[in-house]
């Protein structure tokens, strides 16, 4: 098993280049498979009266001046691709909007995804879907029934997809991770499930890809305590670094599944049982 290992590097960036270059830096050298950032198109997922409502931030006191201060243009993420493209990871985005994903789609790239709070929006299922490109389908917030839909919408078109198992509770509880739905949603959809997680701790993680779990997201960030509402449901570069390394580890320890006689058993068995009479 080869768990895809998605480091969301989402707004973390906040609003600047060279962090979104040093997220990217520490993901590849963690080994993980893909970076991944959001795209909005402010006007569209904001309401004027949102828009116009009052929020000190770095780049203004409005949460329009937020908003904007967060979002990359097509120079910024031409850069963030040929970056990518020289490291050799993959990168990709959630687009909240459908201009934001027809945006994206003036860039080469394997994979696209659907937040949880886009599940249920078909107009933009339909525009990604329409790509044909793997589709991450997180699902936190979201019934069996919402999840069903949305499946129809990119089987229909003949996209391929994964659902991810998710809790959107920014950080989330250990007690809220209900692991055991990356199993229930496997039986229901035949298909492959992931783990899109929010906690600040890695053994859920772990845990999630011991059930089977076959890609794993998690938010990253330089230090927790920076600016931005995703830093304190992020984990550093260093956890980051480890979690990959034990996901790697689980992998070869869960083996292949087939109940064998091991060499170095042999020679303990010739110790150690003395009475074989079957």
């Amino acid at each position: 098993m080869n768990t895809f290992v998605i480091a969301e590097i989402g707004i973390n960036h906040n609003g600047d280049i060279e962090i979104a270059k040093k997220l990217i830096d520490g993901a590849y050298k963690a080994g993980c498979n893909a970076v991944k950032f959001q795209k909005r198109t402010i006007d569209i997922v904001y309401t004027p009266e949102q828009l116009k409502s009052e929020r000190q931030s770095p780049w203004g006191s409005t949460h329009r001046d937020q908003k904007e201060g967060l979002e990359f243009d097509f120079s910024e993420y031409k850069e963030i691709d040929l970056y990518c493209r020289s490291l050799g990871i993959e990168w990709f985005a959630s687009a909240w909007d459908v201009p934001s994903q027809r945006f994206l789609s003036n860039f080469d790239i394997k994979y696209n995804k659907i937040a949880s709070a886009m599940l249920t929006h078909r107009d933009l299922l339909m525009t990604v879907a329409a790509e044909k490109k793997h589709t991450f389908i997180s699902t936190g917030m979201s019934t069996t029934d919402q999840i069903s839909k949305a499946i129809k919408v990119f089987e229909n078109a003949g996209c391929t997809y994964e659902l991810m198992h998710c809790n959107s509770e920014y950080p989330m509880p250990a007690e809220k991770a209900n692991l055991n739905v990356i199993n229930t949603l496997r039986d229901i959809f035949d298909c492959n499930v992931g783990y899109s997680g929010h906690e600040t701790c890695t053994g859920i993680s772990l845990a999630a890809v011991a059930l089977g779990a076959t890609s794993i997201e998690r938010h990253i960030t330089l230090d927790r305590c920076m600016y931005g509402s995703d830093q304190v449901a992020s984990i550093e570069i260093k956890k980051l670094t480890s979690l990959v390394s034990e996901i790697r580890k689980l992998e070869i320890a869960l083996g292949d599944g087939v109940k064998k006689v091991t060499e170095n058993e042999i020679s303990a068995m010739k110790k150690l049982r003395i009475v074989d009479t079957l």
